[in-house]
């Protein structure tokens, strides 16, 4: 008697098996392995074809402009905007058309632009010396002419740091004898 309740105590009572956190992840890693594999992204398929563009980035100041040419009707849009809308003065426009009158090309391409930093006339220069520098790479013959009107190079004129004593850059407080 004593022996069966020895065995009867040594038997443990049959449950589920539960599993461990381990086998459901590694479950789980499996899993993702297998969608990965079977689920395979189609290419993209594009239907009409890209028209050639042209690159320029151009600086001025603390002005940015990243400019875009391709072959058009001579609409020239800048951050989504119209160049006469942006730009509100006359003489910040004809900056921006400089070098597209010079080479006369206003009216065969159209310009996409995208300008940060600066304040309006910086940004007028920085548009203008990316539309060059596109322009050079849409016709590298145009670059002789550029050059000589002195658009290629990126005029390097910054506004110069101020220093400590002075309340400007190089102004001085007033002087005072008393």
């Amino acid at each position: 008697m004593a022996e069966e309740i020895v065995e009867k105590k040594t038997r443990k009572p049959a449950t589920k098996k539960t599993e461990t956190k381990e086998t459901t992840t590694e479950k789980v890693k499996a899993e993702k392995v297998e969608k990965k594999a079977t689920a395979k992204k189609p290419a993209k398929k594009t239907t009409k074809a890209k028209a050639q563009e042209f690159l320029g980035t151009g600086r001025r100041k603390t002005s940015v402009a990243r400019v875009r040419i391709t072959t058009g009707t001579g609409k020239i849009t800048v951050n989504g905007k119209e160049l006469n809308e942006y730009f509100d003065l006359a003489t910040l426009i004809t900056i921006v058309k400089q070098p597209l009158v010079l080479t006369e090309t206003e009216s065969s391409v159209d310009i996409t632009a995208n300008i940060y930093g600066g304040g309006k006339a910086g940004q007028a220069g920085a548009l203008r010396h990316g539309i060059t520098r596109a322009l050079m790479e849409f016709r590298p013959e145009l670059r002789e002419e550029l050059k000589k009107a002195g658009f290629v190079t990126r005029d390097a004129r910054k506004k110069e740091r101020k220093k400590y004593g002075l309340k400007k850059a190089r102004r001085a407080p007033q002087f005072s004898k008393r």
